[in-house]
């Protein structure tokens, strides 16, 4: 008897040990499958206390939005010292968000090409009325909603692209305040910082959390659409990824490749040395556990260590090229299956600027993509709630969201890389015997 409590806890401790990833995608096929059996046989619709787990991790998933962006927004932006934004700092990151925004609009050139969706019969009536509050939206209407008119009333509403905005404008003036002449104001404002850097840890813990949970929730909502689609949903998911993997290649040559060559920098030595973190990427999925790797990478390329040290954190922070890219073919596969229609104007116009502005406070771990498209997909007036069909079309791409995860990471680390020696270059902070000069 007394070896039984080991043998249990030693199950749950592997189960935890086991990546999270591969997990939700053993949920992914499992789900499938028992969907497929259950529709061969004519049900079409699980028990409600099966699928009240599928409904409690879309809740879980809402639930973190808000928080999330609050305390990973004010921690990015005030983590960004006002000493650093001088001739290099604004380089850095004015390039970090246009290779980003550039990189979303990549992604939803891919979906219109592609148009990857899967023709999901609809589960509540609620899908259809959230279509309908979306089909309109005005891109200068959007514009102007950007400033909230009251913090409070954004958090309650959920109005993410209004909170971005607040987290953004108080976490830079919270990285003024840390460094002011006034003890008195540097004291409280690092209490502050502290406050919000542990929100941004606790709801970090809370992720990884809801993603250990995550496998079962996957398991039932996919169950639920195979079960009322049919195994032919199949095939989009591997649209899907030909998409995604489609526009992280373009993305490397023509951006990448581009400014390579705009800043005059040898491409062949770069790819040689870029290599081995876009390797180690690829394997790992995360472009903070890269950074080692990426910094020896930026020392053999003759790039100063002033420019580097600060420009590669900031990277693994803010600079999401792969994930936006992520970013516009999922939300228009998930528009698509869900309703019928491609994104309008209006709506991909505000795909490209809050995937832009979210990629600030998105975390360089593996997984933090599919919660950044939950926060993208709120932000286009269609919330992944429980009981409908776009929770359903979420549960698939984060099926196979490990997949993806490799190949956007990857690029992710690449770019950091990329527009680091580029601003070295401009700003002379390359040395003389850098094997990037011509």
């Amino acid at each position: 008897m007394e070896n039984e409590a080991p043998k249990k806890g030693g199950i749950f401790r592997a189960y935890l040990n086991f990546n999270v990833l591969y997990k939700i995608l053993i949920g992914l096929v499992i789900g499938a499958v028992a969907g497929i059996i259950l529709a061969a046989n004519g049900v079409t619709a699980l028990p409600a206390w099966i699928s009240m787990f599928g409904t409690i991790f879309t809740r879980l998933l809402k639930m973190i939005i808000i928080p999330m962006i609050v305390g990973s927004l004010v921690v990015g932006a005030s983590s960004v010292s006002p000493a650093n934004v001088g001739k290099v700092g604004i380089r850095v990151i004015i390039i970090y968000l246009v290779t980003s925004a550039i990189g979303v609009i990549i992604g939803l050139i891919m979906a219109n090409i592609f148009q990857p969706h899967a023709e999901l019969a609809a589960v509540t009536e609620m899908a259809a009325d959230a279509a309908g509050k979306t089909a309109d939206v005005s891109v200068w209407k959007t514009i102007s909603d950007i400033v909230p008119t009251s913090v409070l009333s954004s958090l309650v509403n959920e109005t993410v692209l209004q909170v971005i905005f607040f987290a953004l404008i108080f976490g830079l003036c919270l990285s003024y305040m840390k460094v002011s002449d006034d003890e008195r104001i540097r004291t409280i404002s690092t209490t502050m910082y502290n406050v919000f850097d542990c929100l941004t840890e606790i709801m970090m813990k809370v992720v990884r959390g809801i993603m250990q949970y995550a496998p079962i929730g996957v398991a039932v909502l996919i169950c639920e659409v195979f079960a009322k689609n049919g195994a032919k949903v199949a095939g989009a998911l591997l649209t899907v990824t030909i998409a995604c993997f489609l526009g992280y290649a373009i993305h490397i040559v023509l951006v990448y490749g581009g400014l390579l060559k705009i800043f005059r920098i040898k491409i062949g030595p770069f790819f040689k040395e870029a290599r081995i973190p876009f390797i180690t990427a690829f394997v790992t999925r995360s472009s903070n556990g890269t950074l080692p790797t990426t910094m020896e990478a930026a020392e053999n390329l003759g790039v100063d260590k002033e420019v580097y040290a600060f420009s590669l954190p900031l990277g693994a922070t803010i600079n999401m090229d792969g994930t936006a890219i992520y970013q516009g073919v999922c939300a228009f596969f998930l528009v698509m299956s869900c309703f019928g229609r491609g994104l309008t104007f209006g709506e991909m116009a505000m795909v490209v600027l809050l995937a832009t502005l979210a990629s600030i406070g998105t975390a360089g771990v593996p997984g933090a993509g599919a919660i950044m498209l939950a926060m993208v997909m709120q932000g286009i007036n269609l919330p992944i709630a429980e009981g409908t069909v776009l929770a359903g079309a979420y549960a698939m791409i984060l099926g196979i969201d490990a997949i993806l995860d490799m190949g956007r990471t990857a690029l992710n680390v690449v770019g950091d890389l990329t527009c680091t020696c580029c601003i070295a270059k401009s700003t002379k902070f390359l040395k003389d015997d850098s094997v990037l000069l011509q």
